[in-house]
């Protein structure tokens, strides 16, 4: 059992039942009446950000979270089937869980963060950048923009669509952000 002096940027905490993390916090001691503690918690299970006041001193629940390296196997109509990278034990999640999930190829490493208590996985998160082949992109019309920023819709090889700049060109891999979904460099 931890207090509210205990805060810091990082901390996973149990709040109203769910796992959140501290993503900022500040400690406040007005001139008249008790100290509070001001946050803003992520939850893990579907990323939203809540605001909350705390007593000063007021219990807390801490979390013991751990992050695990795993890789992609095959998806199913189960969900997505990953392996241990160190134990080759194999689990399944359900497709809402994997964010991007249409960015991940067969072989793809990602790191998961489980909530070690309840042996309950939280999220699976892709690198930042993935590099995939293009399978489908229209040929670009020299002449047809306006603007020096111009970009089309390409097909990658995972059946995702992002849009990319004019040459670029079917068969040609190149490296995708996976926060953004926005086209990175030409490999």
């Amino acid at each position: 059992m931890a207090t509210t002096a205990d805060f810091k940027n990082g901390l996973y905490i149990k709040y109203n039942d769910k796992p959140c993390m501290v993503v900022y916090f500040q400690h406040v001691k007005p001139g008249k009446g008790p100290a509070f503690v001001k946050t803003k918690l992520r939850n893990l299970e579907n990323g939203r950000i809540l605001e909350n006041t705390f007593s000063a001193g007021m219990k807390i629940d801490l979390i013991n979270v751990e992050r695990r390296p795993y890789q992609f196997l095959y998806a199913d109509e189960d969900g997505f089937n990953f392996m241990h990278e160190e134990t080759y034990e194999q689990i399944t999640l359900p497709k809402d869980v994997v964010e991007n999930s249409d960015l991940m190829k067969e072989g793809q490493h990602v790191e998961m963060m489980f909530w070690v208590d309840e042996e309950r996985c939280l999220t699976c998160e892709l690198p930042t950048y993935v590099t995939l082949e293009v399978t489908y992109s229209e040929p670009a019309v020299k002449g047809n923009t306006a603007s020096t920023n111009a970009l089309k819709e390409v097909t990658l090889e995972t059946g995702a669509k992002i849009m990319v700049p004019l040459f670029i060109n079917q068969g040609d891999v190149i490296t995708v952000n996976t926060t953004d979904r926005s086209y990175g460099q030409r490999v």
